[in-house]
C-alpha cells in the first residue's frame, strides 16, 4: 500500500475507541515538538503521563491516539502528554526518540518533577516509552517514576518464535510488515541492532519501575517476554501481564470493551502511587 494510502486508513485507528467525556484536549508547542495535552476534568496538573503514539514510526497521530491516550489520563487523574514526533521514512532512526526525550525535557523545564511523570506507549511507542529512558539517561536528565509499554515492539529483525507460533491468531501485526516497517524507520544502512531502536540489547540497570502490558494472541508476545526478563535481570522491578485471546494493543478498544477497560485501570492502580497520587 502507499505510505499516503497507509496514513489515510491509518488516521482511523482511533475511530474504535470511545470518547472517556470529561477531557479537553489542547495542542501545544512541547519544546519546538508538536503535541496535545489530555486534560481530564479536576486532573492534578502536577502530574504527567507521556504517551508515545504506535504505528511503526511510519503511521499514528497525536490525533489517532487522542482519545485512548484520554482514557488513561482519566483513570490516572492526571494530564497526558501526547508528543507528535517526527516519522520514518521522511525522518528516520534516531528522530522519534529524540524527539520524545525533547519532549520530556520541555516537561522538566516547566517544572514538572521527574518523581510526577510516567511514561507510556503502545507498539513503536511502546518502545519509544522504553528507549526514552536510555535516551534521557545519556543526557543526564532525571528518570521519571514509572514506564507502561504496551504490546512493545522492540526487535527490529523479528526473530522471535511468537512470530510463526501466533502468525494466524494475531489479525494485525505479521513478520513480514514488522521488517518492512523496520526497514523504513532505520533508514538505508541503518542498524537493526542500535539499542535506541531495539532496547532488548542495551543496558536496562536503573531503570524505574515497569509495567508491560501485551495480548496473548500477538505475534509480538515474545518482544514483551524478553523485555520482562531483561529488565529483571538487570535489578529493575518488572510486572508482565499478558491478556489471554487478546490482540495487539487492544488498549484502543478502551470505552467499548471490558478488557481494555479493565487493563487502563489496573495500569491506573499501579502507576497512582508512583506518581504521588492518593
Amino acid at each position: 500500500m502507499p505510505l499516503d494510502d497507509l496514513r489515510r486508513m491509518f488516521d482511523h485507528w482511533g475511530d474504535v475507541t470511545g470518547e472517556p467525556g470529561g477531557v479537553d484536549y489542547i495542542e501545544v508547542d512541547a519544546g519546538g515538538i508538536p503535541a496535545m495535552w489530555a486534560v481530564p476534568k479536576n486532573c492534578d496538573p502536577d502530574r504527567v503521563v507521556q504517551c508515545t503514539h504506535g504505528g511503526g514510526y511510519v503511521t499514528g497521530s497525536m490525533y489517532t491516539h487522542r482519545k485512548v491516550y484520554g482514557h488513561f489520563a482519566k483513570a490516572i487523574g492526571c494530564r497526558a502528554l501526547i508528543p507528535d514526533y517526527r516519522r520514518a521514512p521522511e525522518h528516520v532512526h534516531p528522530a522519534p526518540v529524540d524527539d520524545a526525550t525533547r519532549s520530556y525535557r520541555w516537561l522538566l523545564d516547566q517544572g514538572i518533577r521527574p518523581q510526577h511523570v510516567a511514561f507510556t506507549g503502545d507498539s513503536a511507542g511502546g518502545a519509544l516509552a522504553v528507549t526514552t529512558l536510555l535516551r534521557a539517561r545519556e543526557q543526564r536528565l532525571p528518570s521519571p517514576a514509572a514506564t507502561m509499554p504496551l504490546s512493545p515492539w522492540l526487535d527490529m529483525e523479528a526473530a522471535a518464535p511468537t512470530f510463526s507460533s501466533n502468525r494466524d491468531r494475531d489479525a494485525l501485526v505479521q513478520r513480514e510488515i514488522v521488517l518492512g516497517m523496520a526497514s523504513t524507520f532505520l533508514g538505508e544502512g541503518g542498524n537493526p541492532k542500535d539499542s535506541l531502536a531495539n532496547p532488548l540489547l542495551a543496558d536496562l540497570r536503573g531503570l524505574p519501575p515497569m509495567y508491560i502490558q501485551v495480548g496473548g494472541d500477538e505475534t509480538l508476545l515474545d518482544d514483551s517476554r524478553a523485555l520482562a526478563d531483561k529488565a529483571r535481570r538487570a535489578g529493575v522491578d518488572v510486572t508482565l501481564e499478558i491478556e489471554p485471546e487478546m490482540q495487539h494493543v487492544y488498549h484502543f478498544l478502551a470505552g467499548r470493551a471490558p478488557e481494555a477497560d479493565a487493563a487502563i485501570g489496573r495500569l491506573a492502580t499501579w502507576v497512582r502511587p508512583k506518581l504521588g497520587l492518593g
